[in-house]
């Protein structure tokens, strides 16, 4: 959310922002919502002030005995409080509405974000790896699956419908590796690490910046008022909504957690195998800092590192890119992606989504903490994957297949898969 004052100063930065983000944003209803309950508040106090002073003149003429200018200043006071009843009405409409139309409002981008209207306009920053030259016809990550009885996708369709698959035997061991080895990589660097509640109220969702836009994409428990969250970001947040905190040092904190998404707007696109699927476990990093200058984006930088540090610990080719404007969600306003190398694509595939947020999350969690000065600023907030499973299984197996179809299993995950140095056909 957005400082009305803020958008009042700003009106050509918002439009620009809404154009470039490719939203519909009504911000002539806005700042008209917002004359009127300008307007309503002003004329309120106005009249409870004329209110006051009458009541005090009520007293004045009973004491003195004047009866009849008493009563006549009473009923004065009656029609203001009439007057009064209909400015309330219009103060709380228009706050209302005002409230509503804030939660449309888009961040604004950084200086350095490409502008651009899609994914196709995102800029590669750097590289890291060789990408894998096979010497044999490789196969995909569901022939290896299948291969090394691991995977099992027509099984977790008769179970789950479209978009779901069953991971057994060493599938899921290691499938909670990398998640165990990326909860070790942030316990060693300063993270909290939690298992936080995936069934959350819609309030978290708005707060967080999830509601009203995405609710096409979010699973609704029927008759509870409750939903299913898509990260754990949502609940890491919302944790500390309401709060003041001490943030002498940035907030470190790592959810780990079931997430479930819709895939809204994707049939046809990435249905075979598990690159695009309705439930998975994520380890998140979020972060909670002090607003100051230079802060979150040095946050920025860690959160990307450490998501970069467990991909080369994984050996694992990758790039990073500057996501463009027109492929930015409303709340952010810088981000990174990272993608790893998936040879059955023939391209990078996303794995890990870096983003810093400013106060748009802390505004509308009322998430604060004291300045030097003693003064209470919102905090900014920050979130980036640190592994995402089973898509991350995707480069894992492909990249580190064999000839004979044996898979390597990198020295990093070794101690989580009981020593075993590769996946051998048996």
């Amino acid at each position: 959310m957005l400082d009305m004052n803020w958008i009042r100063e700003n009106e050509d930065i918002v439009r620009k922002t809404a154009e470039w983000k490719r939203v519909e944003f009504p911000l002539t209803e806005l700042l008209d919502w917002d004359d009127r309950r300008r307007a309503a508040r002003r004329n309120a106090e106005q009249r409870r002030a004329e209110r006051n002073a009458l009541t005090k003149e009520v007293e004045r003429l009973l004491r003195q005995g004047d009866t009849a200018g008493g009563e006549q200043a009473k009923e004065q006071v009656r029609e203001i409080n009439r007057l009064l009843t209909g400015l309330e009405a219009e103060l709380l409409e228009a706050e209302r509405r005002c409230g509503e139309l804030l939660l449309l409002a888009p961040n604004p981008v950084s200086a350095d974000t490409p502008v651009g209207p899609d994914d196709s306009a995102n800029v590669e920053l750097r590289r890291h790896g060789v990408l894998p030259v096979f010497g044999f016809t490789p196969r995909d990550h569901v022939e290896l699956g299948e291969l090394h009885g691991i995977l099992d996708i027509p099984r977790g369709v008769k179970a789950g419908g479209p978009r779901s698959y069953v991971l057994k035997g060493a599938g899921l061991l290691l499938h909670l590796a990398v998640q165990r080895l990326a909860l070790d990589v942030l316990m060693q660097r300063g993270f909290t690490v939690m298992d936080v509640p995936v069934i959350v109220r819609p309030e978290a969702l708005e707060r967080t910046g999830f509601f009203p836009g995405g609710m096409d994409q979010t699973y609704e428990l029927t008759g509870e008022k409750r939903w299913l969250a898509g990260t754990s970001e949502v609940s890491l947040v919302s944790l500390y909504s309401d709060e003041t905190l001490e943030l002498a040092e940035p907030l470190r904190l790592a959810g780990m957690s079931a997430c479930f998404r819709r895939e809204v707007g994707s049939a046809g696109r990435d249905v075979r195998g598990l690159y695009r699927v309705h439930q998975f476990s994520k380890i998140e990093q979020v972060i909670m800092c002090r607003s100051t200058p230079g802060e979150s984006e040095q946050m920025l930088q860690e959160i990307l590192g450490n998501a970069e540090h467990i991909l080369q610990l994984l050996e694992l080719p990758y790039r990073v890119v500057a996501v463009c404007s027109g492929d930015m969600s409303l709340k952010t306003h810088k981000q990174y992606d990272v993608e790893t190398w998936m040879p059955s694509r023939g391209a990078f595939g996303e794995t890990h989504s870096a983003s810093n947020l400013l106060d748009f999350q802390a505004r509308r969690s009322g998430i604060r903490y004291r300045d030097e000065d003693g003064r209470l600023q919102y905090c900014h907030t920050l979130n980036n994957t640190a592994v995402a499973t089973p898509r991350i299984l995707i480069p894992l197996l492909e990249n580190h297949q064999l000839e004979d179809g044996s898979v390597y299993i990198p020295p990093a995950l070794r101690p989580y898969m009981g020593g075993v140095e590769k996946l051998d056909l048996t």
